[in-house]
């Protein structure tokens, strides 16, 4: 567990929900590998290490517990595991290893609903997919909804039917349209690019912001703006994102959560001598 804020009735931590490895050259575009490969390890199969840091945030006094992202999961087979090295991805376990309970999950948050983030969102119990959390309401854009249950041949593998369809099935899925304030201070924003339905949280308590990027800023080093994944759906469109809310988060100051990251998700980015964003890691 990684402490990121404690006050006032508020807290803010990250749970680690499992690792996995995603192809480098996939997750860099057109960045040259020459290049990203000086930033993070590579393996002999050209995949990269990557965690699935979910945020909780627990509002004590309202009896209110926050879970933004769900991870993998553990409903996936042998092959399944073998192609993306999947290792120790389960949600609920990671929670209850950090003194969380469950059941005391009142909402979820799903940036979009690609097998790495909405896994972990169902489980299987006595041969049914139910939802993982039953207490919960899950908040998914309705654009997100509408790609993922109107897949094409590029966007298909990424969606798995079983991690999202029993939300909808068991009446605990919200689809939400825009920017959306779901709890005081935790508002949803639209970030498109990724997919078209993404969003992001910003979490504001007294007077500090969190921003949870998501796929928008998968790791710390995906920071400068060139660097978008392959796996980014509107390119064009998620550079324009980028810049948009690096600039807003430079200037007042935001914390940056940044999911994907294996060892440094958290921290502040500013602007360099040259007047490219730049990463200052955070303990």
């Amino acid at each position: 567990m990684k402490r990121i804020y404690e006050e006032k009735g508020v807290e803010i931590f990250l749970i680690n929900a499992g690792n996995f490895r995603l192809d480098g050259g996939a997750m860099f575009g057109v960045v040259p590998k020459v290049i990203w490969s000086k930033l993070i390890d590579v393996n002999e199969k050209n995949q990269i290490p990557l965690s699935t840091n979910v945020m909780v945030i627990k509002f004590i006094d309202k009896g209110k517990t926050l879970l933004v992202e769900t991870g993998n999961g553990n409903k996936f087979n042998e092959k399944f595991r073998k192609i993306y090295d999947i290792e120790n991805s389960d949600v609920e376990n990671s929670l209850i290893e950090n003194g969380i309970d469950p059941n005391e999950i009142t909402h979820v948050v799903l940036t979009h609903l690609h097998f790495d983030h909405s896994g972990g969102a169902t489980k299987l119990v006595e041969g049914k997919v139910v939802p993982t959390f039953k207490n919960a309401k899950y908040f998914v854009q309705k654009k997100e909804w509408y790609e993922a249950t109107h897949p094409n041949e590029r966007n298909r593998a990424s969606y798995i039917p079983e991690n999202f369809l029993p939300l909808k099935e068991h009446g605990q899925l919200e689809l939400i349209e825009g920017e959306v304030e779901i709890l005081p201070g935790v508002k949803l924003i639209p970030t498109p690019g990724h997919t078209l339905g993404h969003q992001s949280i910003l979490v504001e308590v007294d007077g500090e912001n969190f921003f949870y990027c998501g796929d928008l800023i998968p790791t710390s080093r995906h920071v400068p703006i060139p660097f978008i994944m392959a796996y980014d759906l509107y390119p064009v469109s998620i550079i324009e994102t980028k810049r948009k809310i690096l600039e807003k988060g430079v200037n007042e100051n935001w914390t940056f959560i940044f999911e994907h990251d294996p060892d440094t998700p958290v921290g502040k980015v500013e602007v360099d001598e040259r007047g490219k964003f730049k990463f200052i890691p955070l303990e």
